[in-house]
């Protein structure tokens, strides 16, 4: 049933993108950031109507949704007399072509897949060890037990409940959350999900370059090499990992392929599906909004300089109806983003470099990483010369240096201006170092046509106009991929997934014997809150078996709530008033103490790692190598209201 979720990232934006008369290459790459921008939109809609998210619910919204836009687009379509459509023609492809985009589609795709799955070792059951996994892991079991999609419902998981405003960017979790236990249990959802996002960045690239009118050699490399670079897709994947984050950047250049057609069509087409897209994106992570004004501003002032072709005067309403459109759909999918917004510009991360270094791993396209891509990075950047020199996606060029300047600073400094340009993104640059892989790939693509079409030019006398018009500049192409590829021993596949490895594997933070205790516990605690230590792998217990938590995530819990009170306090409950009430309070009967510690500097909860030293308060009743399980002689009852 796992391929179900795969073709989940697919199918409603299939549906959605051919109501909206999107065709070929830009339905197939566009349809995931459609089919999220369905989910971002269906998850406010349906939960400020009370609606139950279900699979049953989503199915019907998203035929709403397709019927809706459909109809919008046809009537449009039938007022705008086919003479003043001022639209551009598609050129035609031939089978050779798309043969040649879908090969280096495949290739990016393959690479990528094989890249995780070792990373993860060949297991889907495999769990990623660090700080933000449990997280998502519990915000989409949440969505999925209680069918809600609004983001205030998953205040529980934060350790806040009845905190109304509550504000996490949920689109990624309401979109797994009804396959989970249908389609793959948790381990496998969430690496399923991965495969997804992996499989959707190659042909997303694809429709990128495509619409913005790169040959299809060009296209066929930038796919290919777009899963070689380590700081994205992989390193937020196993850092954090950042899953809604990575999801979100990897349907980037489906979004601004979708641009593209606010300027080759007059109809409704181009500002609805980009009015989609955009809630998709700033659904799955609102820091995205302040990513799509870089490039919407990089792109209006080539524009502006006449670097990009424009027709001002057939363009301008097309264009202020995008903006309109896509603020009702923006707008409400981001406002409640302004709830936490001084927790996350607050957020602070150590520089890791100084400020030469910085601009070095820009230069060569390896953020955050000591030792460079050296073959892949000077490649893409002598194909940024190029495509400055050609005047060819200057607005694209344009946003990679913004967003390598910011990378650099945020990397190397710390002081108020930068704090502030990189306060969306948790003042964190590994999150930053994401964006350059993009233009690197388009970079690649474009060198490996520029090269091998010099190259054909100086032997077309010899082979004949038909093979040089075709085959040898597609021969050139390979060979120089393939050049790329070993000079890179393996397009850098062991280099990335051993980086993956480094988290996404049975150890640190939840074992084995962990997992099982919690479905001991998930037979036994008859949905009672379970007392954890906040460090080890319990607050994964609810994510992996229903069981919840007393501590839900690796920060804990407020100060002064009950969770506080006996991570600090359990084991003085027999003389502690405020323990034995929150004991009371929380029902707790049960309590589990994990070997594994999320960083091994952490200090173990004081209020439960003696339990052993408390037979007057507590027994043994299950134990493994990896995990004890306590019963407490007198537990709650769960019938006292806190303080």
């Amino acid at each position: 049933m796992g391929v179900f979720v795969i073709l989940a990232f697919w199918l409603p934006g299939l549906l959605v993108g051919s109501a909206l008369r999107l065709r070929g290459w830009l339905l197939a790459g566009t349809a995931p950031v459609l089919t999220f921008g369905t989910v971002a939109l269906g998850a406010l809609v349906l939960g400020k109507l009370g609606i139950a998210w279900t699979m049953l619910s989503v199915v019907l919204w998203t035929l709403a949704l397709a019927v809706v836009v459909g109809v919008i687009t046809w009537l449009v379509r039938r007022k705008v007399v086919a003479g003043d459509v001022n639209a551009e023609e598609a050129p035609k492809r031939t089978v050779g072509e798309h043969l040649l985009i879908a090969g280096g589609v495949v290739l990016g795709m393959a690479v990528g897949a094989v890249t995780y799955w070792r990373g993860i070792g060949y297991r889907l059951d495999t769990i990623n060890q660090d700080w933000d996994a449990p997280f998502h892991g519990n915000a989409i079991r949440w969505i999925s037990e209680h069918h809600s999609s609004l983001p205030s419902s998953l205040a529980p998981t934060a350790n806040l409940p009845g905190k109304l405003d509550y504000f996490y960017p949920n689109t990624y979790h309401a979109f797994l959350a009804p396959m989970l236990d249908n389609f793959a249990a948790m381990p496998q959802l969430l690496n399923l999900a991965v495969f997804g996002v992996l499989l959707a960045w190659p042909i997303g690239v694809a429709a990128f370059a495509l619409s913005w009118r790169l040959p299809p050699l060009a296209v066929a490399a930038a796919a290919a090499v777009s899963t070689w670079f380590t700081a994205f897709p992989y390193d937020s994947l196993w850092r954090g990992p950042l899953w809604p984050f990575v999801a979100a950047v990897a349907l980037i250049p489906a979004a601004l392929a979708l641009v593209r057609k606010i300027f080759t069509d007059r109809g409704l087409t181009g500002p609805l599906a980009v009015a989609i897209a955009l809630a998709g994106l700033v659904g799955l992570h609102t820091s995205l909004a302040f990513i799509v004004v870089v490039y919407a501003l990089t792109l209006l002032l080539a524009m502006a300089f006449k670097l990009e072709p424009v027709n001002w005067k057939a363009q301008a309403l097309p264009l202020i109806t995008t903006v309109v459109i896509a603020a009702l759909a923006v707008v409400p999918v981001a406002l409640p983003a302004l709830a936490p917004v001084a927790g996350v510009t607050a957020a602070q991360w150590p520089e890791f470099a100084t400020p030469a270094e910085g601009f070095g791993q820009v230069l060569l396209f390896s953020p955050a990483n000591g030792f460079p891509q050296w073959v892949l990075g000077m490649v893409a950047f002598i194909g940024i010369v190029l495509l400055v020199r050609n005047r060819i996606l200057l607005w694209l060029v344009a946003s990679y240096a913004v967003f390598g300047a910011v990378y650099a600073a945020c990397a190397s400094l710390n002081n108020d201006f930068v704090n502030t340009i990189t306060g969306p993104f948790y003042n964190d640059a590994w999150r930053i170092a994401t964006l350059l892989s993009l233009a690197g790939s388009v970079a690649v693509g474009y060198f490996v046509w520029t090269v091998a079409t010099k190259l054909t030019g100086r032997v077309e006398n010899r082979v004949g106009a038909a093979r040089a018009a075709f085959v040898v500049p597609i021969a050139i192409g390979l060979v120089l991929v393939a050049v790329l590829g070993v000079l890179g021993k393996g397009a850098y596949l062991g280099r990335n997934s051993s980086r993956l490895a480094s988290t996404n594997k049975e150890s640190d933070t939840v074992r084995r014997g962990e997992r099982d205790a919690y479905q001991w516990l998930a037979q036994h605690a008859n949905g009672s809150v379970v007392m954890n230590d906040r460090i080890d792998g319990s607050v994964w217990m609810y994510a992996l078996a229903g069981v919840k938590p007393a501590e839900w995530q690796f920060y804990g819990a407020p100060d002064d709530s009950p969770a506080r009170v006996l991570t600090l306090h359990l084991e003085e409950m027999a003389t502690d008033a405020k323990a034995r009430k929150a004991v009371d309070t929380l029902g707790i009967k049960y309590v589990i103490f994990g070997k594994g510690k999320v960083r091994p500097e952490m200090q173990r909860s004081p209020g439960i790692d003696d339990l052993d030293d408390h037979p007057d308060l507590a027994r043994k009743v299950y134990e493994n190598p990896d995990a004890t399980i306590y019963e407490l002689i007198e537990p709650g009852d769960g019938n006292q209201r806190w303080p």
